[in-house]
This record gives C-alpha cells, structure tokens and sequence, in this order.
C-alpha cells in the first residue's frame, strides 16, 4: 500500500471548502464552534480534531489565547438549581464596530451552569439595569434562594458616611438594589475576589467568542437586533453547556401575588412636598400632587416617590 491514497482520507474540495469558509464566513469562530457550524450549516460534518489539522495545515492559528494554568481550589457547586445565581455585567463591543457598545447582564445558575435570563444595554452597568433584570428573572423563572455577587457600589454601600438615622439603626440604609433584594427574600453574597466567581467570568469569556460570532454571522447591528440574536442564543447555549443539579427538587420559589414588583424594583427617594404642592424629583423635574377631595394637601410634609425603569413616577 506504499505511495497510495487512505480511502478514509478528507477529499481536497471538501478541505478547500472548510478554509474558504473559516477565512471567510466563520472568520474569528473558535475550532468547536466552527466545527458545528460547519456541520449544522454547510453540511460539512467534519471531526473537530480533522478541523484543527486542516486549518492549522492552512496555517489559520486558533482565535483562543491559551495561558498556563494556576492552581486553585474549586468550590463545590450547590445542589439544587437556583439556590444561588451568580451576577455580572461585561461592558464590550459586542457588536464590533457595526452599532453601539453595549453592556450585557445575565445570571448563570451555580448548579447548572444555566443561564436563566440575560440582556444587553446600551448603558453601562447600573442599578436600573439589574433591576430589570431581576424582574424578568422572578415573573419567568422564579425568586431564588441568593445572588452571588461583586462588591459593586450598586449592590452594597462602600461609603464611609452614616446619617443620624443610620447610626440610630446601627446599620447604613441599603442600595436600591439591595433594598430590592431584601424585600424578594434573595441572599446577597458579596464575592471577595473575581476568581471567586470564576463561573460568571468564564461565561462572558465564552460568550465573548461565540455571541460575537453570531451575531457577526447575523450582521447584527442595533440593540433590538442583538437582543433578538442572544434571546435565541440563550437556548442554544443551555441546551449544549448546561448540566443537572445534584438534586432534582428545584429551589426556585414561587413570586407572592401579593408583592407589589412596581413598587419593589424601582427607584425609590425620600422628598419633601413644597408650599405650593409640587417635589423636585429631579433636576428640572417637578410632579404637581392633585388636590384632595377633603381640600387639605401635603406642603411641607415628607413622602416617598418611586421612579420605575421606564422613567415613569409614582
């Protein structure tokens, strides 16, 4: 058999094809995600470690940067799905170059590896973000048991100050967000290092190889666009990395009826009613309270307004 062609050998067009393509179409995706493409798109079910032979033969080099690894401990994963969510926000350009950055917020199951719900923005990361975020999380999915989260200004106070009525309490007044999270019932779990949430890392890194490839593959180019590529996404990514919890019983709870999710995950300030019945809820920004069937008002007492995340006020 010296000198003749393996009958099992990769024919040139085929070869030819999946370099053409890899330069071409699929720029940029890593080897797995080329090799399902290839596969699911082009009807070219090739082998990943064939595809990494012919591309490196081609000397197309693989877009992933790999480093040493250092040694840590690994923290077990709790057992049941949604007895902690993990947090984050990855400000990027996830659209590369072809319309606005966008910052993306998601949760990722600790169980699982799921991520339940997540969203671009064009703004950076904030509480009004995460608040509709959370939202969407608890009418979808349901209220979990904690979040895992950074130690960012918009989950818990670094601030040094304490009002009258604070050193009163013995405790400084939460965030909005934090205040949100105290009244769903939802443990906040302040992580001590990045490493510390290595899962919700490793997920943006995934995420930033194979989201920006789709939605590179779907000329993606506005928020709704990219909003409608990582919503179909979502279920891809679940359906291929997700594993079962330890415990099938899931931890998730049930949203209360009787909780009041306008009133909970908004924007709520402390203002003080003027003389002629109006609050300054914002620089220039003034709501006017209705008069009373009774003909008594409010001047100069305090009361509680709410802005919602679509700007309006309560």
């Amino acid at each position: 058999n010296h000198g003749r062609r393996p009958s099992n050998r990769i024919a040139k067009a085929t070869r030819g094809k999946a370099v053409a393509l890899a330069r071409g179409k699929y720029a940029g995706f890593n080897d797995s995600h080329l090799q399902e493409k290839l596969a699911s798109q082009e009807n070219l079910p090739l082998s990943r470690a064939s595809l990494q032979r012919i591309l490196r033969q081609a000397g197309l080099p693989s877009p992933q940067k790999r480093r040493s690894p250092r040694y840590r401990s690994r923290r077990e994963r709790r057992e049941q799905e949604g007895a902690m969510l993990q947090t984050d926000g990855s400000r990027h350009d996830w659209l590369e170059g072809r319309g606005p950055s966008l910052t993306l917020l998601g949760f990722i199951d600790d169980a699982t590896g799921k991520v339940p719900v997540a969203r671009f923005q064009q703004e950076a990361e904030d509480a009004i973000g995460y608040l509709r975020l959370l939202r969407t999380l608890v009418e979808q999915v349901g209220v979990p048991l904690s979040i895992y989260r950074d130690q960012h200004g918009i989950f818990q106070r670094n601030d040094d100050h304490w009002s009258v009525a604070e050193q009163l309490q013995g405790e400084q007044f939460p965030t909005q967000a934090g205040r949100a999270l105290q009244e769903l019932g939802i443990e906040s779990i302040p992580a001590r290092s990045p490493q510390a949430k290595g899962r919700i890392e490793r997920l943006w890194r995934t995420f930033q190889d194979r989201l920006c490839s789709e939605l590179r593959l779907a000329a993606a180019a506005t928020l709704p666009e990219a909003s409608h590529v990582l919503e179909r996404f979502l279920i891809q990514y679940n359906a291929k990395f997700s594993r079962s919890a330890k415990q099938s019983q899931t931890a998730y709870r049930k949203l209360d009826h009787r909780l009041d999710l306008d009133y909970i995950l908004c924007l709520r300030y402390e203002r003080k009613v003027n003389q002629d019945h109006t609050i300054a809820v914002a620089p220039g920004v003034l709501i006017q309270l209705p008069r009373l069937s009774n003909g008594r008002g409010f001047a100069g007492k305090k009361v509680e307004v709410c802005q919602q995340p679509n700007a309006d006020w309560r």
